[in-house]
């Protein structure tokens, strides 16, 4: 039996000829892969100017930024939307976000009054009322506090409210943009009601902002029992000041407007309207003439990212359609996506861990063949309740409410690879 000899390197070519012929015969193999681009593997090694000098070095950006390639990646904001940008919202783009977490600078923004220029070292948080002894506590104080860190999504109570009357908005951004996740870093609210020991009587807190609006919004007591948080960190560094620098409320999985920013001070009461002035909630008018209060949670909602308006079909074959689901009472447990507006579904893989009251990535493998077709998405959470349609959600609420719209999105993929906002019933 013959032995192969070992591969040498010809002379002429020497080692890093080898290596580079090396790398072009793996690329050959690879260039018609189910994902990739049937492309001349010389092209594909082209060494680029980049390669060929010295960049800058450490610390030339102290605190660090995106390439300038990705500088397309921001907030975006509609004039018309609010008079004034000091009272109101600025959209993430979801559409070039990756995973769970967003980043700091990327989180959606909502302001009533601007961001007001907060000097921690003067800041205060007083917790008063039906209380056993107020307390106020510096930021110093609190970081003195054992510490938890969660992953939780916080979502506008008005997003997606543009759509209720039908297909407004050519854009995921827009359409969906008041949403974002952090990392969220704090006291467990808990820990500082232990301390300054809660009187009988009271069910409920009333929490207001440092701002120019002093906002304000109450909630029950068995909230702030349970998960909520005193966040002074996010994503692993201290809060932005457009995010509730330096101390804010998370109330896991509840509306935005509750997870009061620049938070100063927590009153507890015995009902919602004695505490200063009916500030609890968003109301939303119902069909039967009655309005629907205390609607904190986010319901289960869920919605494809890629593609979208932003991110047209590359072309005909396979594509990884990908999206995001969340729950406000919980983990999620399933997504179903449809092709056909909702006809037939087929169940999603979820990517990633499930986590509690946090967004969730999704994704399916889809072969398409040019035509026409009808995007949906459809989340169910651990406690089974399944995201409505558009006609379910207006069967229930009717047509006049703004708020807390979570109906199956759908978008229309054209032939020539277009993605388009439409709305089905």
């Amino acid at each position: 039996m013959s032995k192969r000899k070992p591969a040498s390197v010809p002379p002429q070519q020497g080692r890093r000829g080898f290596i580079r012929n090396s790398l072009l015969g793996g690329l050959a193999a690879l260039t018609a892969g189910r994902f990739g681009t049937a492309e001349a593997a010389g092209k594909a090694l082209v060494v680029p100017a980049w390669s060929h000098q010295l960049g800058p070095g450490v610390v030339t950006n102290p605190y660090g930024k995106p390439s300038i390639f990705e500088k397309h990646v921001v907030r975006r904001f509609l004039p018309w939307i609010r008079p004034t940008r000091e009272a109101s919202i600025s959209f993430a783009p979801l559409q070039d976000l990756h995973g769970i977490i967003t980043p700091n600078g990327l989180f959606y923004e909502r302001h009533h009054a601007g961001v007001p220029p907060i000097d921690p070292a003067e800041h205060l948080l007083v917790i008063h009322g039906l209380v056993k002894q107020p307390m106020k506590f510096t930021l110093q104080d609190l970081l003195r506090y054992p510490s938890v860190s969660r992953i939780h999504f916080i979502e506008c109570a008005g997003n997606g409210a543009m759509e209720q009357h039908g297909a407004l908005n050519n854009g995921l951004q827009f359409t969906h943009g008041m949403l974002s996740s952090a990392e969220w870093t704090g006291v467990p609210l808990k820990r500082l009601l232990n301390e300054v020991g809660i009187r009988s009587g009271a069910k409920w807190l009333l929490a207001e902002g440092a701002d120019a609006a002093a906002l304000a919004r109450s909630f029950p007591i068995d909230k702030a029992l349970d998960d909520a948080l005193i966040a002074y960190a996010q994503n692993g560094e201290m809060l932005r000041p457009e995010q509730g620098y330096p101390l804010r409320l998370v109330l896991p999985g509840w509306e935005g407007v509750a997870n009061v920013k620049w938070l100063r001070r927590l009153e507890l009461g015995t009902r919602p309207w004695d505490m200063r002035e009916e500030t609890s909630t968003y109301t939303q008018l119902l069909p039967t003439g009655k309005a629907r209060q205390f609607t904190f949670i986010q319901e289960a909602k869920s919605v494809i990212t890629s593609p979208c308006p932003e991110r047209p079909m590359p072309g005909k074959g396979v594509f990884m359609v990908e999206g995001l689901a969340w729950s406000g009472e919980g983990k999620v447990k399933r997504v179903d996506v449809s092709f056909d507006g909702g006809r037939n579904w087929q169940q999603a893989r979820l990517k990633g861990p499930a986590l509690d009251k946090s967004l969730t990535r999704f994704e399916i493998e889809w072969t398409w063949n040019g035509k026409q077709a009808l995007l949906q998405s459809r989340v169910i959470d651990e406690t089974g309740y399944v995201q409505p349609t558009y006609e379910q959600l207006r069967k229930v609420r009717g047509t006049n409410s703004m708020y807390h719209n979570n109906a199956i999105h759908t978008w229309m993929v054209h032939p020539g690879g277009e993605v388009e906002n439409v709305q089905l019933g």
